[in-house]
């Protein structure tokens, strides 16, 4: 039996310093087909001539209007593939069997969802992800984000079931996902690296970390409901977190 198609959905915006990377990491794939697609914001500079520039067929959306939300959800209407996954444009898969193994795995296992780790890679050097993220449950992922978007993977049919992402987000959209696909099927978690998350000052959640460490108690606290209890827990979380952040080196923190 053929492993499903993934669909590979890119969403650039002056991405030339960064793209080459992550291109190539896909090209590299074996033995799985790739239906790759790019959705382009408005870029200027050599963004869309890369894009362009590929010797394989493609899909590229032009002049995106709206926030990354709308774009990755273009791209999922795009999508020929059973399964869907976000590679940022400044993200690459680590090795030339990732995609390999998880077609392998969905089709082995009829899972709906599956995620792995990534490593962080920080001036073109590959480091561990900094923390031990814990086994899957709901309780778990309420807690606080530890499901990596570059090394997640689902089925189309599932991410339309839940929703898409909401573009009312600006930094949380995958962490509110990742909590609304929680509660329609259990992923499976592969403890090996699949993916790496460059790190760098120009990057949203590098940039904006505040920010975003306040849209993500904002998501946590709207997944918990009334419950006192848990909302003060969560707010006590967020307390530490927030001071922990300002004493750290400038990092990506995991909320």
């Amino acid at each position: 039996m053929p492993y499903p198609t993934i669909s590979v959905i890119t969403c650039t915006r002056n991405s030339e310093p960064w793209l080459a990377d992550s291109i190539t990491s896909v090209l590299k794939q074996r033995s799985v087909s790739v239906d790759y697609i790019f959705v382009d914001g408005g870029s200027s500079d050599g963004t869309l001539e890369r894009i362009r520039s590929l010797k394989r067929p493609y899909t590229l959306i032009e002049n995106m209007q709206g926030g990354i939300s709308e774009a990755m959800n273009a791209g999922i209407e795009a999508a020929r593939g059973e399964i869907i996954a976000h590679l940022h444009s400044d993200d690459f898969y680590l090795h030339d069997d990732v995609l390999h193994t998880v077609a392998k795995t969905f089709q082995q296992y009829h899972c709906r969802w599956l995620y792995g780790r990534t490593m962080r890679c920080i001036d073109g050097h590959l480091l561990p992800e900094g923390f031990v993220a814990p086994a899957f449950s709901q309780a778990q992922l309420l807690r606080g984000n530890f499901i990596p978007h570059p090394a997640t993977f689902m089925t189309r049919e599932l991410i339309w079931r839940a929703g898409g992402f909401d573009p009312r987000l600006r930094y949380a959209m995958d962490y509110d996902l990742w909590l609304r696909l929680s509660h329609l099927a259990t992923p499976i978690a592969l403890p090996q690296p699949l993916a790496a998350f460059r790190e760098h000052a120009g990057s949203l959640s590098t940039r904006e970390r505040a920010q975003a460490m306040r849209e993500d108690l904002k998501v946590r606290l709207a997944h918990t409901g009334i419950d006192p209890i848990a909302r003060a827990m969560h707010l006590l979380r967020y307390a530490v977190r927030r001071q922990r952040a300002k004493l750290a080196t400038p990092e990506v923190v995991h909320a």
